[in-house]
């Protein structure tokens, strides 16, 4: 328990700094926030998943756990865009962006610390990092480009440029090649290794800080417009997600232990930051990412904590 709790106090304290300096900066906060955005995007978060990719046991993980994540990441935001599509009637570009949202876990940032301190095991969390990164990250990114507003004549048919660009992002990139050498057993020189290391390490703290900056000046649900949407996906994000987790991975693998734990506490993790920046970057909606991204980082822990009670 001291774990979990732990884990979302260093999320709070870092988005509260980048509250905190964008509110002493007024004037400075959106320069600090676009300058930040594309280092994070292409540099520093890169560099952390081919740390974490790298030193994990892949060929462990990827038997069990990540079926598991990507089955309950499409049962998830399945649900939600059936919910857009058929009751809201939320044209295609909104309704990935809640899919995303409501579907895609804060595993490298938040993930990371519960799962070292509150499941003792890091396998979960590249579980999800993998899937994430190798197949739902890509898939909703092609979305994004397909349907969003900056498609323009390609919309409705995208082009195989098109998803290759989607494709071909930093973050994807660097998960693969971090898979190739967990695979391989090569290890890159310490003087190129190290630099590395350091990059990555620096992503977290920058990613919050720029969600905390974003944060200020914005009133949780005030484009009311996306009301309805961001309700649903903080809904399905913290109730449908961990439940499908439990259920594929209880019935379908026969998980139990902590390692169901782990599984279903890395399913009821907040929708991730990437999220919102993934919303920027194609010119969506932001308010819709950013609300459920705040509100779900604030009712996540009382989730995480029931999932953990519930559980032993």
């Amino acid at each position: 328990m001291s774990g979990v709790l732990l884990g979302f106090g260093i999320v709070l304290v870092l988005a509260g700094i980048g509250a905190g300096a964008a509110a002493l900066l007024p004037g400075r906060a959106p320069e600090m926030e676009r300058g930040l955005q594309p280092a994070i995007y292409y540099v520093t978060n890169p560099a952390l998943m081919l740390v974490l990719i790298s030193d994990a046991d892949l060929v462990a993980i990827a038997g069990v756990f990540t079926p598991i994540a990507l089955l309950t990441a499409a049962v998830t935001g399945g649900s939600y865009a059936l919910v857009s599509r058929l009751v809201l009637r939320r044209p295609a570009a909104p309704t990935a962006g809640g899919a995303m949202a409501s579907s895609y876990v804060n595993a490298g940032n938040i993930g990371v610390p519960i799962a070292i301190y509150a499941v003792g095991s890091t396998d979960p969390v590249v579980a999800v990092l993998l899937a994430q990164l190798l197949v739902i990250a890509p898939v909703y990114l092609t979305l994004f480009a397909w349907c969003g507003p900056d498609s323009g004549p390609t919309a409705g048919a995208p082009t195989w440029g098109t998803v290759l660009r989607s494709l071909a992002n930093p973050v994807t990139i660097a998960t693969a090649a971090g898979a190739l050498l967990s695979l391989s057993g090569l290890s890159l020189p310490a003087v190129l290794w190290t630099p590395v290391e350091m990059l990555g390490h620096a992503s977290v703290p920058l990613l919050l800080l720029v969600f905390g900056m974003s944060l200020v000046g914005q009133k949780p649900l005030g484009d009311r417009e996306m009301r309805v949407d961001v309700l649903l996906a903080t809904a399905v994000k913290l109730t449908v997600m961990p439940v499908a987790a439990w259920a594929l991975a209880r019935f379908l693998f026969g998980v139990d232990g902590t390692e169901l734990f782990g599984v279903v506490v890395m399913a009821a993790l907040p929708s991730a930051q990437n999220v919102f920046l993934f919303a920027t970057r194609f010119h969506l909606r932001p308010s819709l990412a950013r609300d459920v991204v705040f509100l779900s980082s604030l009712l996540s822990m009382p989730a995480v904590l029931a999932v953990a009670l519930a559980l032993g």
